[in-house]
């Protein structure tokens, strides 16, 4: 059996470059990053995270805090708690 196989795979251009700047940070090679997904999937019978649609409540409240509407400000995380029992 073959110590190695190799996968070919087509990608927007502009993903393989923002993922090519986050590995090099990382320190680790595009090929090393594959292997370890790859791991991952057969680790956990399955893809290594959860894949699903949110809801539209959920939708609207991630584009609103990816454009900064709706958020709130506390003090500290005791105020924080204090304001969510009251």
């Amino acid at each position: 059996m073959a110590k190695t196989a190799i996968i070919q795979t087509r990608v927007d251009p502009a993903t393989k470059e923002s993922a090519q700047i986050i590995l090099k940070k990382l320190n680790i090679s595009m090929s090393e990053a594959i292997s370890m997904y790859l791991s991952q999937i057969a680790l956990h019978n399955g893809i290594p995270f959860e894949l699903k649609i949110p809801n539209e409540v959920t939708a609207k409240t991630l584009r609103d805090t990816e454009n900064g509407k709706n958020l709130h400000k506390a003090d500290s995380v005791d105020a924080l708690f204090q304001e969510l029992d009251s």
